[in-house]
């Protein structure tokens, strides 16, 4: 009688070890906490409504840009523009990035590929992407070494064969200074075609009344009823190159029968520059940036064994709008009243104040991302200084 309860005692315990849900809803247990925190150099833009569309310096009637009310959900947006250092990071980035694949791809010991499917003691799942998985996604490059750009300290003839190839040949150098070749600075990346995965035409039906019973691995291309061009996901992913040096030139030929060339010659990457918004960025190559700026932050959470956030795009037109009128509603300037002067007489953003006048404001060329007052939601230079671009 004693064993008979003692058993009963224990299957009663085993029981209550095996489910605390008591059979209720009570979803998924044990899953990771996650702590919102504001992104760095970011502003929160609290959701919204707003009227979108010029108001008071539209031809009446002409309908060229008709007012309409647009909801806006909560977002985040860089309190200033992209600057000079900012985008340089991007630019060293793929310098580097380049400079250590031809570096591996040139068997130089030091930066060989790290090699993912030669370990020691691999897991079962190990082992299987070792057999299963192509053999360019089995190694990555190797981050850790130094890289060394100074010409009198190289460590071997083969290292400083594949830094010089990153420079201008030498009869392209000008006065025999050495320059970084900006043609190679190509940025290749991978993004999903939502807009073609949403698609009704490349979405796969499935048909789950075939199936035999027999036991068999199930896989769902066994399934597919009617099979699509785009049913294979890997039709969604697009890949982009784009070279991602910006366009100096723009100095002189975006300002005809202008003395510019001193801008050129410093304006992205002399030290003096550094805070001030980048320019001659493309559409094309303002995407890139943020998709590398969403990569660089997602690798180090994933190194950090931390979740990963939303990716970092360009802001929608609507979005553009709505945060840079500051919270204000139908006025003519993001900073309220109707006139671009402040009550002594100072312009409040940097733009064409008079005709024939480019100094009344205090800049003749861009000037810092910082500079001026913010506006009701503390983003800098929303209204003149550079063109932004936006997604749509």
């Amino acid at each position: 009688m004693k064993k008979f309860l003692l058993g009963l005692i224990s299957v009663a315990f085993l029981a209550s070890c095996g489910s605390s849900d008591h059979g209720e809803l009570v979803g998924v247990q044990n899953r990771p906490t996650w702590y919102p925190s504001e992104p760095y150099g970011m502003v929160y833009i609290p959701q919204g409504s707003f009227t979108m569309g010029n108001h008071d310096e539209d031809v009446p009637y002409a309908y060229t840009a008709p007012a309409k009310v647009v909801s806006v959900p909560a977002f985040y947006m860089d309190q200033t523009e992209v600057t000079n250092n900012e985008y340089r990071q991007f630019v060293s980035w793929v310098k580097d990035s380049i400079t250590r694949t031809r570096l591996a791809e040139g068997l130089v010991e030091e930066f060989e590929y790290i090699d993912l499917a030669e370990m020691e003691d691999p897991t079962f799942f190990q082992e299987y992407v070792a057999l299963n998985y192509p053999d360019s996604m089995m190694r990555r490059l190797d981050w850790d070494p130094y890289l060394e750009w100074d010409k009198n300290r190289y460590p071997s003839a083969e290292y400083t064969e594949v830094v010089e190839s990153m420079y201008l040949a030498p009869e392209e150098q000008w006065l025999g200074y050495r320059h970084l070749d900006t043609r190679q600075l190509n940025y290749t990346y991978f993004w999903i075609n939502k807009q073609k995965a949403a698609s009704k035409l490349n979405r796969a039906e499935f048909d789950y009344n075939d199936s035999d019973g027999d036991g068999e691995m199930f896989s769902y291309r066994d399934y597919i009823k009617d099979t699509q061009a785009g049913s294979d996901r890997a039709s969604f992913f697009e890949k982009e190159t784009i070279n991602i040096y910006p366009d100096t030139l723009v100095w002189i030929h975006d300002f005809t029968y202008s003395f510019n060339e001193p801008m050129h010659d410093k304006y992205f990457w002399h030290p003096a520059y550094d805070d001030y918004p980048v320019v001659g960025v493309s559409w094309r190559q303002a995407r890139a940036f943020a998709n590398w700026r969403s990569k660089y932050r997602r690798d180090f959470l994933k190194r950090s064994g931390e979740l990963i956030e939303h990716d970092f795009r360009l802001p929608t037109e609507s979005e553009w709008e709505y945060a840079a009128r500051g919270g204000e509603e139908l006025t003519t300037f993001p900073w309220g009243g109707p006139y671009a002067t402040n009550s002594a007489g100072c312009y409040l953003a940097n733009f064409k104040p008079r005709r024939g006048n480019l100094t009344g404001d205090g800049g003749f060329y861009p000037v810092k991302a910082t500079a001026y007052s913010p506006n009701g939601f503390n983003l800098y230079c929303m209204s003149g200084n550079v063109s932004e671009w936006t997604s749509t």
